[in-house]
């Protein structure tokens, strides 16, 4: 690679995967980055309860984390002083849903512009984004977009790239979820997730309808086998029948075995994932990495990343869940999931990701800086 850039980053949290589905995104990404000869300062705030709930207890040998203490109302309680050291970086990167302070930084870290740097926006949630900003046309965000030098997103594939284009953005540049192999593999199965199909993510409003008729429903069709449910803010107001056992958050050294040990698990997306497509979540390539059966619910582009009935399972209802896992037996479940890992190991690396990040960052960031 030869030359070596400075990138400070500005998101929910590096350490902790608690309320922060992105956790593992960054991971990967800024890990190989790192073994590119990339340096990142990952500035994360003292905010949700995810420092106390954190799943690295000491900060990783690839990244330097800088937790400063969160006040939403200023730039006081660590903020500027955050700010202030990452002005000198390369590159300066600010990610969506840091979930405290986002207006403010989305603006202030513009004002750390200088000769010779570049400034980007992350979106680690764009069909969301972009829905935000066109139904309220006062969002302060909109006027941003153009002055950014760049804008990566971690999806979206061409709608989301030409949306933002629209919207006067200077580039779009998707990068996708990824496999890490060396946090998400094959490992034994584990009693505690046992079960015919599981289904790990947090309890949003968008995606509510879609647990109730891609999880609940097949639960339902099937009273005597044990379906589990993974994640933040699921209790008993969620209706889940009583053959779907509530996990609470499962932490990300666990999602291997949760992957390892039922029948088959589920992905579901929130409803502006779905409708936008081009938008693999993290947990596909964390299944799929541990050589899981994985049922997803339909979303355009989703052959591009595994083949539909060899690599993954579609289901465009929750019949279709049901049909899927009445199917399924031991030696065919194995099957798909030995497939998906051949093919996340071969081209979704979080290896490949960094190769394309560093590619267009190399592109703008001017030559006597970054040399």
């Amino acid at each position: 690679m030869g030359r070596e850039l400075s990138i400070a980053f500005f998101g929910s949290s590096l350490v902790s995967a608690y309320w922060n589905g992105a956790a593992t995104y960054y991971r990967g990404l800024i890990r190989a980055l790192h073994a590119r000869g990339h340096r990142v300062t990952f500035f994360e705030p003292d905010a949700f309860d995810r420092q106390a709930h954190r799943d690295m207890q000491e900060d990783p040998p690839w990244a330097r984390v800088q937790v400063y203490s969160a006040d939403p109302d200023s730039m006081s309680g660590g903020l500027a002083a955050a700010l202030d050291r990452a002005r000198h970086a390369d590159v300066i990167v600010k990610a969506s849903g840091v979930g405290i302070n986002d207006e403010l930084l989305e603006r202030e870290v513009l004002s750390l512009r200088r000769p010779g740097n570049l400034i980007a926006f992350w979106d680690v949630d764009a069909p969301a984004t972009l829905e935000r900003i066109a139904n309220n046309s006062l969002d302060p965000f909109r006027a941003l977009i153009p002055r950014y030098d760049l804008v990566f997103t971690y999806g979206g594939g061409n709608p989301v790239v030409d949306e933002y284009v629209s919207r006067g953005a200077r580039a779009c540049v998707p990068i996708y979820n990824a496999l890490d192999p060396l946090t998400h593999h094959p490992v034994q199965p584990d009693n505690r997730f046992g079960g015919l199909l599981g289904f790990l993510g947090n309890r949003l409003p968008d995606r509510e309808a879609r647990v109730r008729e891609f999880l609940f429903a097949p639960a339902r069709t099937l009273p005597k086998e044990t379906f589990l449910l993974g994640g933040n803010g699921w209790d008993n107001s969620a209706g889940a029948p009583p053959n779907v056992r509530l996990l609470g958050h499962v932490y990300s050294a666990e999602h291997n075995a949760f992957n390892c040990t039922p029948r088959a698990v589920i992905n579901i997306n929130r409803d502006s994932m779905a409708r936008t497509g081009f938008s693999p979540p993290t947990r596909v390539f964390e299944a799929a990495g541990a050589g899981a059966c994985l049922i997803v619910d339909a979303w355009e582009g989703i052959e591009l990343f595994l083949e539909p009935k060899t690599e993954v399972l579609v289901a465009r209802s929750g019949e279709e869940v049901s049909e899927h896992i009445a199917a399924l037996d031991a030696e065919s479940a194995g099957r798909i999931g030995r497939a998906a890992l051949r093919r996340v190991l071969a081209h979704h690396t979080y290896a490949h990701r960094a190769l394309q990040v560093e590619a267009t960052l190399l592109d703008k960031v001017p030559q006597e800086v970054a040399a």
